[in-house]
């Protein structure tokens, strides 16, 4: 009984070491994803997050176009000649963020809000 019981007090210890630092680092790092065409069509995977650092994943289809991203503290772009995907870790802060073709800026926009 005793070797059963110690096996548990081992096993909810590890569970118990093992699980919040399993849930702290899913928590600092969130993810979102920025689509620009193929055609004329640009989107982010979500129109408002919290505040906190991202890594974003931007598809551009097209080589007409880019995906420019600014806001408080952050202006990342692709290329408009290049195609493929690019990868940015960015802290966003609480503020709006706009992101648009640059080429195609007055029907390619969007926003994404950070709170």
């Amino acid at each position: 009984m005793r070797k059963i019981i110690g096996s548990l007090t081992t096993m909810l210890a590890i569970v118990a070491i093992a699980s919040p630092a399993s849930a702290t680092a899913a928590a600092t790092t969130s993810t979102l994803t920025g689509t620009v065409g193929p055609g004329f069509t640009i989107s982010m995977s979500k129109k408002s997050v919290k505040a906190g650092t991202y890594a974003i994943t931007i598809h551009d289809l097209a080589s007409i176009h880019d995906f420019h991203l600014t806001g408080p503290g952050v202006d990342k772009k692709t290329s408009v000649s290049g195609k493929g995907t690019t990868k940015w870790n960015v802290k966003l802060k609480k503020g709006t963020y706009r992101f648009v073709c640059d080429p195609h800026r007055t029907i390619m926009h969007g926003v994404l809000t950070v709170t």
